[in-house]
């Protein structure tokens, strides 16, 4: 079997889970974070949510864009997730790096390596998740 390749340049795409929505990065994928926090357990009903940052002009909807829904989770956050299959799309935050939009990387299509990564609000991450990996913890 050949081993996957993984692309290392943009574009990127991705879609959701019925396929509805379809996206494309025309950008470097930054700040690859695992979040811990309660808000990405729920939304993903994982362990922790695993996310990829890039300038929010380089994330553009290019299929299916009537079937977003938002949902403000916080004051800080704002959350927009397909209303067909409910998967989560984007993660943009309303006061730090509010320029900046995140994206959940499972549902990239485009085979995608993070050389570096973090895990963030590990403080609140799940009792029975022990991180064991080689990616260091903040805040």
């Amino acid at each position: 079997m050949k081993p996957a390749t993984h692309q290392t340049s943009p574009p990127y795409h991705g879609s959701c889970l019925c396929g509805g929505v379809k996206y494309q990065i025309n950008g470097e994928i930054k700040a690859v974070s695992h979040c811990h926090c309660t808000m990405c357990r729920k939304a993903h009903g994982a362990a922790f949510g695993s996310y990829g940052s890039v300038p929010g002009d380089a994330h553009v909807f290019i299929e299916g864009e009537a079937l977003l829904r938002r949902y403000r989770s916080s004051e800080q956050a704002v959350r927009t997730f397909c209303s067909v299959c409910g998967s989560p799309l984007l993660w943009q935050g309303s006061r730090s790096h509010a320029e900046w939009v995140s994206f959940p990387l499972g549902s990239l299509d485009t085979p995608y390596f993070a050389p570096k990564q973090k895990h963030i609000h590990t403080s609140s991450k799940a009792p029975w998740y022990d991180i064991a990996d080689r990616w260091p913890q903040s805040i």
